[in-house]
């Protein structure tokens, strides 16, 4: 077995789930991510990388970058596991005061979705994304932004197509984090549908939740 063909495999099944969470997160689910990146060569670099057969787990540390295309995630450490029935779970992580960077274009459109947080998990059972720790979730049109949000924890569920983000209270170190969005309306009226207009249902002062219709 080749080692690092096996580890990249593994590893960009959970990268391209939590892709397509974010690209489903903000827009339509006829939407996705890129898919000519499906087909593109995988490059991974990293300071050190260790897989364990039997427990079918795999960690890279130390300036993570993987490229897939139009795909980019860097971070500081990157822990890939599959269980017995296949399902693949990525946790990535950064040092403290940087964030996990995640990038990538939307299929057919000018369109990319950016997302950072100090640690990004995926759960590829639940089909579940978590970006937790000064999230930030955007879509850029070009290089302009057209939709923000920010939060403590960012959670989108791919199968309910449901969005959460949560503030967080105030503390003894830092004021409390309210939960912050910016959406633009539609740029041009000629693009593919969308599937509606993402309405977002006010919870409290520090959560939101965000459904398609």
């Amino acid at each position: 077995m080749n080692f690092l063909s096996f580890n990249q495999a593994g590893l960009m099944k959970a990268i391209c789930g939590v892709a397509c969470g974010l690209a489903l997160g903000v827009s339509s689910p006829a939407v996705l991510a890129e898919k000519a990146d499906k087909d593109k060569p995988i490059n991974l670099e990293a300071d050190t990388a260790q897989y364990d057969d039997v427990k079918q787990v795999m960690v890279a540390e130390g300036r993570v970058l993987v490229t897939k295309g139009t795909l980019v995630l860097r971070a500081t450490k990157v822990e890939q596991r599959e269980d017995p029935e296949g399902n693949q779970f990525m946790v990535a992580t950064a040092k403290p005061a940087e964030r996990v960077f995640f990038r990538q274009k939307r299929e057919a459109l000018d369109e990319f979705m950016e997302g950072e947080a100090e640690r990004i998990d995926y759960d590829g059972k639940a089909d579940v994304m978590r970006l937790s720790g000064k999230a930030v979730l955007r879509r850029l049109r070009g290089a302009i932004l057209a939709d923000e949000s920010t939060g403590n924890l960012i959670v989108f569920n791919n199968t309910t197509e449901t969005m959460n983000i949560n503030g967080s209270p105030a503390s003894a170190s830092a004021p409390p984090q309210r939960v912050r969005m910016m959406l633009s309306p539609k740029a041009d009226k000629s693009l593919p549908p969308t599937g509606g207009v993402t309405t977002p249902v006010l919870r409290g002062t520090s959560q939101i939740e965000v459904r398609q219709p």
